[in-house]
């Protein structure tokens, strides 16, 4: 009896879970915060291992030093200020010495197509039992009593996945390849289902060492503008859950890291309600959509750019061999038009949605080249490399 009523008292001195809403913007998580007084709109990056990145024109207080970051490709360094107080919607985080990075961050909200004023890490979630739930646009504060280790994955549905002892506080685990084993950090900041580098890939056999990949991409990291492209990978295990096809983004130079090989991504993980447990080293994943695989969208093969002077699209890049090579389209020229759509007032990543359709369906062009109006109709292709 004894026995009993010491249960319930230890139960109810157990914080109850909080609960936070998320928003899901483009290929992210956006959630509401209040960092050091100041009410702002993050995207929450579980491949960031630090705290908040925050926009340079928000005052959050005198700055208290510098930081260096890493993306896939390089390092950098930026101004910080301490945070005296957090919240994540309802829920108080206690900032141990927690520091906000503070960088120019404009460009954020036109990748997701909504307003963020920064990138939310995975610091202030280290000390929890933190469910990301996509089924519902939650994300849950559970309390330490909620041990996932206790639970019995059937390995269709539901796995547990073990966080590798590696890593700068980031969540790396194992992905399984035909030929090897590849560590990749769980990703929400990654919009594609998956990135890792080209050497890589020739490391564990997926790629012929010296081989030149087609329909190559500039991509945008945090360090600057890398060479990338896409390949279809055959069936593999991610984190457990075997995926029979999917298509990965490829950067073309060598990872920044020796510990980690790349991300999993938003692609992937937007299929599952995922219980991070990092003090117990385990992650807990369950399929709710029953899917697991993507495909990539049709497309042109262009890379554009915004001026900020003007406001106007500029062809930054063609894919050499795409559709919009082949019928004529070169770097430099003036976006005016898509399918008959101005794009004054549009957002980079909403003018790349007008391009994106069915493969084997017709986008219509309008660009300017030195004055002159030209137009084509290019097919577009699911630009990946085999």
């Amino acid at each position: 009896m004894l026995l009993g009523f010491a249960a319930l008292v230890l139960a109810a001195r157990q914080p109850a879970s909080v609960e936070v809403p998320f928003r899901v913007a483009e290929d992210a998580i956006l959630l509401d915060a209040t960092v050091n007084g100041k009410k702002v709109s993050l995207m929450f990056d579980t491949g960031y291992s630090g705290t908040v990145v925050l926009s340079d024109t928000i005052n959050l207080g005198r700055p208290s030093g510098t930081q260096k970051l890493r993306d896939f490709v390089g390092e950098f360094e930026a101004r910080t200020v301490d945070i005296r107080s957090l919240k994540i919607g309802e829920m108080t985080i206690e900032p141990e010495d927690m520091v906000a990075v503070q960088q120019p961050t404009a460009h954020l909200s036109s990748i997701y197509n909504a307003h963020a004023d920064g990138l939310l890490g995975l610091a202030p979630f280290r000390h929890h039992v933190t469910e990301i739930n996509f089924e519902r646009s939650r994300v849950v504060f559970h309390p330490s009593s909620l041990d996932v280790t206790k639970r019995t994955p059937d390995n269709r549905r539901t796995f547990l996945a073990r966080i590798l002892p590696i890593g700068r506080n980031t969540v790396e685990m194992h992905v399984e390849a035909p030929g090897g084993k590849m560590v990749l950090a769980l990703d929400t900041g990654n919009g594609h289902f998956a990135t890792t580098h080209r050497d890589v890939l020739e490391r564990v056999g997926l790629w012929e060492s010296g081989r030149t990949p087609t329909y190559l991409k500039q991509s945008w990291v945090a360090s600057g503008p890398v060479d990338s492209w896409y390949k279809r990978m055959g069936p593999m295990t991610v984190y457990g859950v075997p995926v029979p096809s999917s298509v990965w983004s490829i950067i073309d130079l060598p990872s920044s890291s020796a510990e980690g090989d790349g991300t999993v991504g938003f692609g992937f993980l937007r299929n599952f309600n995922i219980v991070l447990d990092q003090e117990r080293r385990r992650v807990w994943l369950d399929n709710f959509t029953g899917q697991v695989g993507n495909e990539l969208p049709g497309e042109p093969g262009l890379t554009i750019q915004k001026v900020a002077t003007t406001g106007r699209f500029h062809v930054w890049r063609t894919s050499k061999g795409g559709p919009a090579d082949a019928a004529g389209v070169r770097a430099g020229d003036e976006l005016l038009g898509v399918d008959d759509k101005d794009l004054v007032n549009l957002t980079t990543r909403a003018v790349e949605r007008l391009l994106e359709g069915q493969p084997g369906s017709t986008v219509r062009l309008a660009v300017s080249r030195a004055g002159q109006l030209l137009r084509f109709s290019v097919e577009r292709r699911a630009l990946e490399n085999p």
